[in-house]
C-alpha cells in the first residue's frame, strides 16, 4: 500500500468508528447513563454464572488491559513495526504516545459523559471512576490494533494465527468486564469503537508523516545483468564484414 491508499482506509475506518461512538455517546448521556436494554440482560446473566475459577481466570484476563502490561506491548509492537534500529524507537515511542493520548483523550470522554457503574454489590472486581467508555477494553484494543498493524507490515503474507491471538486477548480483556459486573455492555462497546476511532486517526496520520519504509518491508530491486558485448576491434571501423 501507498501512503495515500493507508491515509484513505485508515481515515474511513476511524471516521465510521468515531460517527458510531458519537451515536452511542450521545444515547447513553441521553438517558442520563442509565443501562439499556440489553446491558441489564448481559449483567443479569454474568452476575447469575459465576464459578469460582471462572471469576479468577477473568480476573487474570482482566488485568492484562490495565498497567505496565500494553504499554511493554506497545513498545514491543514500535520494536516489530521499525526496519531499523532508529526506526525502532521512533516507532515505539509513537506508539506510547498513540497508547497515552489516547487514555487521555478517553479520560475527557469519561468525565464528560459521567456515567455510573453497575452496582457495586455485582462486582467481582476492583474498579473506579466513571464507566463509559471501558479503560481497560479501550486500552487493550489500542494495544491490539498496534500489535496487528506491526505484524502486518513485517509479515503480511503470514502470522495470521498470532494476529487472530491478540484481538481475541483485547476482545477477551473487554467480555471480562461485563462478566465481572464492573462494566455494562455498552460500556464495553464504546471502548471497542473508541480505540478503533483513535486508531484510525493516529494512523492516517502517521501515513503521511512517517517515511515509507514503515509502511511495509523493504526491498531493493535487483539490478539488471549487464548484458555482454564482445570487445570491438578499434580498426574494424567503417570496414563491412566479408560475406
Amino acid at each position: 500500500m501507498n501512503r495515500k491508499e493507508v491515509a484513505e482506509l485508515a481515515g474511513s475506518a476511524g471516521l465510521g468508528a468515531w460517527a458510531a461512538f458519537a451515536v452511542l455517546a450521545m444515547v447513553v448521556g441521553g438517558r442520563a447513563g442509565a443501562p439499556l436494554w440489553l446491558d441489564h440482560g448481559l449483567h443479569t446473566w454474568a452476575v447469575g454464572h459465576r464459578p469460582e475459577m471462572a471469576v479468577t481466570v477473568a480476573r487474570g484476563v482482566t488485568s492484562t488491559g490495565t498497567g505496565v502490561v500494553p504499554y511493554l506491548l506497545a513498545t514491543l509492537a514500535g520494536a516489530l513495526m521499525g526496519g531499523t534500529a532508529r526506526q525502532r524507537w521512533q516507532a515505539a515511542a509513537l506508539c506510547l504516545a498513540c497508547l497515552g493520548l489516547g487514555q487521555l483523550l478517553r479520560s475527557g470522554v469519561m468525565e464528560l459523559v459521567h456515567r455510573p457503574r453497575p452496582p457495586h454489590a455485582d462486582w467481582a472486581a476492583h474498579a473506579g471512576g466513571w464507566a463509559f467508555p471501558s479503560g481497560h477494553t479501550t486500552t487493550a484494543a489500542l494495544t491490539a490494533g498496534m500489535l496487528v498493524l506491526a505484524l502486518t507490515l513485517r509479515a503480511p503474507r503470514g502470522g495470521t494465527a498470532l494476529r487472530t491471538a491478540v484481538a481475541c486477548w483485547a476482545l477477551l480483556v473487554g467480555l471480562t468486564r461485563i462478566y465481572l459486573g464492573v462494566h455494562w455492555f455498552t460500556d464495553v462497546v464504546g471502548g471497542w469503537l473508541f480505540a478503533v476511532g483513535w486508531l484510525g486517526t493516529c494512523l492516517c496520520a502517521a501515513a503521511y508523516v512517517l517515511p515509507a519504509a514503515f509502511l511495509g518491508p523493504t526491498t531493493v530491486p535487483a539490478a539488471e545483468p549487464a548484458q555482454e558485448q564482445a570487445p570491438r576491434d578499434p580498426g574494424d571501423a567503417g570496414r563491412s564484414r566479408p560475406a
